[in-house]
Order: structure tokens, then C-alpha cells, then sequence
């Protein structure tokens, strides 16, 4: 049985910082390239950043970029976002996807497998 299981979300002040993991279990975690997404009240589904299969390489939405950092531990089938320099529109349902391509996607529809999600709250 598939599962990707967030946690770390939580409340933080702007300017903080907050670290989320996603453990994963049942697939071949080394053989997926593995993403990160969120979503606000009201709004679509969108990319914040994806990971190769061996972590070489990374890709991260403009808006994040500088302040977040997407890795992998394929020992602990994990994958981690560090948030830092957080804004009050960072304020999302953060979700991590695992997508078996190699090309770092940042479409929902090319993830084969999604967690439940995690509330990160981000106050002025």
C-alpha cells in the first residue's frame, strides 16, 4: 500500500522558518522523482519544488526560490522542504507527490502519488 505522510506544519511567524518531512512507503522510493505542492483557500493546486530521483538535481516555483530547499534521503525513503524567510502568502495546504518520470514536472497531473497534506500558517 502506497503512502506519502507530511508533517511539520504549523503556525509561524513571518520571517520564521519551518521544516517539513515526507516519509514515504510501499513503491521504490529511489525511482521516483519526488515533488512538493500547495494549496490556499480558494486557489488551484501549485508547485513549489521537485527532486530527482538521486537528488542531483532540483526545481523550484519563483516564488519560493532562495528561500526554500527541496532533498531526499533514499535511505529513510524521506523527503524534506526547509522554509525559511516565510511570507503571510506562503500560507498553503503543503502536499507532497512522487512522479516515477524522470523530468522534473511541475504539473499536478504528471505525480502518480499524493500525501494528505499539511497546514502551514504563516502570520503577519
Amino acid at each position: 500500500q502506497v503512502q506519502l505522510v507530511e508533517s511539520g506544519g504549523g503556525l509561524v511567524q513571518a520571517g520564521g522558518s519551518l521544516r517539513l518531512s515526507c516519509a514515504a512507503s510501499g513503491f521504490a522510493f529511489s525511482n521516483y522523482a519526488m515533488g512538493w505542492f500547495r494549496q490556499a483557500p480558494g486557489k488551484e493546486r501549485e508547485f513549489v519544488a521537485a527532486i530527482r530521483r538521486s537528488g542531483g538535481g532540483t526545481r523550484y516555483a519563483d516564488s519560493v526560490k532562495g528561500r526554500f530547499t527541496i532533498s531526499r534521503d533514499n535511505a529513510k525513503n524521506t523527503v524534506l522542504l526547509q522554509m525559511n524567510s516565510l511570507k503571510p502568502e506562503d500560507t498553503a495546504v503543503y502536499y507532497c507527490a512522487a512522479d516515477q518520470e524522470y523530468i522534473l514536472y511541475i504539473s499536478t497531473e504528471a505525480y502518480d502519488y499524493w500525501g494528505q497534506g499539511t497546514q502551514v500558517t504563516v502570520s503577519s
